[in-house]
């Protein structure tokens, strides 16, 4: 990671799996391939996300086009930065991650995830799998709201909340 910035992240993605010393695409990469173009849903294996401490792995994976990313288990920093950048992680259990990875190399293959439902299933219906969100992290995603979005929901409150401090502590602000 060489920038400090929020932007262009989807280049390097995956840099070295995607890409050779020359910068040109390889071949047998998945993201490479023609039929996985275009993806919004990421299936992952175990522990993913681990080593990536900022911000920048769900901006990456969401500049790429990804919407979510479906694994067994997540780094713990990965996960939590995920919602706080509106970016879903399902976990789901990792027999049900190894069976979409073996449908997803079948010919038109689609995913449904549902995040008011918590649900992922084929477009098709013929499986289907539940996920737990935590409440607030799922109204959160649902209402486009960040940490601070949540804040502001309270404005009123906290305006309330100054105005009475400082009736009953002025000299606080002097």
């Amino acid at each position: 990671l060489k920038t400090i910035a929020r932007t262009g992240l989807a280049k390097g993605l995956f840099y070295d799996f995607r890409f050779d010393e020359q910068g040109r695409e390889k071949s047998g990469f998945v993201l490479n391939d023609p039929a996985y173009k275009g993806a919004q849903i990421l299936i992952a294996g175990d522990n993913f996300g681990c080593g990536s401490s900022r911000e920048h792995a769900p901006w990456a994976l969401q500049q790429y086009g990804f919407k979510c990313v479906i694994a067994p288990s997540y780094a713990d920093i990965f996960y939590n930065n995920s919602f706080k950048n509106g970016f879903l992680p399902v976990v789901l259990a990792e027999s049900e991650v190894d069976s979409l990875f073996y449908d997803s190399a079948l010919p038109g293959f689609r995913l449904v995830v549902d995040l008011d439902r918590q649900t992922v299933a084929t477009s098709d219906g013929s499986k289907s799998y539940r996920f737990d969100v935590d409440p607030s992290r799922r109204h959160s995603l649902l209402n486009g709201l960040d940490e601070i979005g949540v804040t502001l929901r309270r404005a009123d409150q906290i305006r309330a909340f100054e105005a009475r401090r400082r009736d009953q502590f002025p000299w606080l602000f002097r």
